[in-house]
């Protein structure tokens, strides 16, 4: 028994042989190490790349307690609970300049959004409730102490760790890292994925298809979905079913990439040949999922590298891809948010067969309603080659492993594409 079966073998539930998805997953997870090379790259190249350091914040954001409305600035113990207040105006404060001198008793200051809150003062009252008279300012009932201030702070606290290791930059964290003044940041190095396709019968596109031939457009599929997570790919285009060309592409390809990913090659009889190849090169898990679409797929490592052999039908490896390779990918790429799918339930539109004891991933349309309603239906064709469903879905529907058919009306969970990059 090789060391990765060792690990597989102590999941509960583990059946090469009739492998349940969740099983497939929480065996793929137990095998995965994060790469660990950080660099420092400038703050906004950093967008969609992976923290590799804590962010504590070196300042108060904001530094001041500031107005976070148009209107004016009072003291609080000024106001009349039970009725006007009247206070005389004396003067102005704006964003970006600090008002000369303090309010006192009776006074108050006109201030606009993000203005330094005038000392003395702890409350602002917005423009619109204020009646103004002259230098007076007439000032409603009802006001609370400390209303519409943004407080020193408090956004980013002084000394807080606002950032952890682990975390994606989306715009939000972009945003975050300037608001601290950070010209530069730690980020792990990007994730690098070698991928290529398997079979005589794939040819490049441009060339004049020969009888039995068909394009091959799993590398386009999986080169459209690796650069939407951000991952640096090497494409080493088709490699022929010939026992040296394939040894020299998993040689190339686990020699320069972290991860190697293959499409075709591991269906029965295909998985034999296959089988005892990577055997000479590392340690490859051969599974039947137990899923719809997608049943075979290997798992495992060549050299240095983390593999998946994906099945060779389009929708099957786009169906794989998402449901197992999207989320080790983010894994091995450092990070520790969650990043798992979402799974939403609406009411399914259209009837579907299904027998209990598989997953299926049916693409399907999501669609909203002029009531706001949502619903969804699944795309006509659901064949495991016809990768036009692919295009035509902004779903899948998941039915679950135990689930048997589906009744127009009846809740399913959905993953909605979007989502996936």
């Amino acid at each position: 028994m090789t060391a990765l079966e060792r690990i597989a073998s102590c999941v509960d539930g583990y059946d090469p042989d009739a492998l349940p998805v969740e099983t497939a997953r929480r065996v793929i997870r137990s095998l995965l190490t994060p790469i660990a090379t950080n660099e420092r790259i400038a703050v906004r190249a950093s967008l969609g790349r992976v923290l590799g350091e804590e962010i504590v914040s070196t300042v108060n954001v904001p530094a001041h307690d500031n107005s976070a409305m148009d209107g004016w600035a009072v003291r609080g113990a000024d106001l009349n609970p039970d009725g006007e207040t009247v206070l005389r105006e004396i003067g102005a404060a704006f964003a970006g300049k600090t008002f000369a001198g303090v309010v006192r008793r009776g006074e108050c200051v006109r201030v606009m959004t993000g203005a330094v809150m005038p000392a003395g003062t702890d409350t602002v009252v917005v423009q619109e409730a204020v009646r103004i008279d002259g230098d007076r300012a007439v000032v409603p009932p009802g006001q609370k102490t400390g209303q519409n201030r943004r407080l020193a702070g408090e956004d980013l606290a002084l000394g807080r760790v606002v950032l952890r290791a682990g975390q994606p930059v989306r715009p939000a964290e972009l945003g975050l890292l300037a608001s601290l003044g950070l010209a530069e940041v730690t980020v792990r190095r990007k994730l690098r994925v070698a991928f290529f396709s398997t079979g005589d019968e794939l040819a490049s596109i441009g060339a004049t298809l020969k009888e039995g031939e068909v394009y091959d457009s799993n590398r386009y599929t999986l080169y459209g979905m690796l650069v939407r997570l951000g991952v640096d790919v090497i494409d080493l285009g088709v490699v022929r079913d010939d026992p040296d060309a394939l040894e020299r592409a998993f040689h190339a390809a686990a020699a320069n990439a972290d991860v190697v990913v293959t499409s075709g090659g591991v269906s029965v009889g295909e998985a034999d040949f296959t089988r005892e190849l990577l055997a000479q090169l590392g340690e490859v898990l051969f599974w039947k999922i137990a899923m719809r679409p997608g049943r075979p797929m290997a798992v495992g490592r060549i050299g240095g590298a983390f593999f998946f052999g994906l099945p060779g039908n389009p929708v099957a490896v786009m169906v794989t891809f998402y449901q197992f390779v999207r989320d080790a990918l983010l894994a091995l790429a450092g990070r520790t948010d969650d990043f798992a799918l979402p799974l939403l339930r609406v009411p399914c539109a259209t009837e579907m067969r299904k027998k209990p004891g598989r997953t299926e991933f049916q693409r399907g349309i999501l669609t909203c309603s002029a009531d706001g309603t949502w619903s969804v239906r699944a795309t006509h064709a659901q064949g495991s080659g016809v990768l036009r469903s692919m295009s035509e879905a902004n779903c899948f529907i998941v039915l679950e492993h135990d689930r048997g058919g589906v009744r127009p009306g009846d809740l399913v969970a959905v993953q909605v594409m979007d989502g996936f990059a």
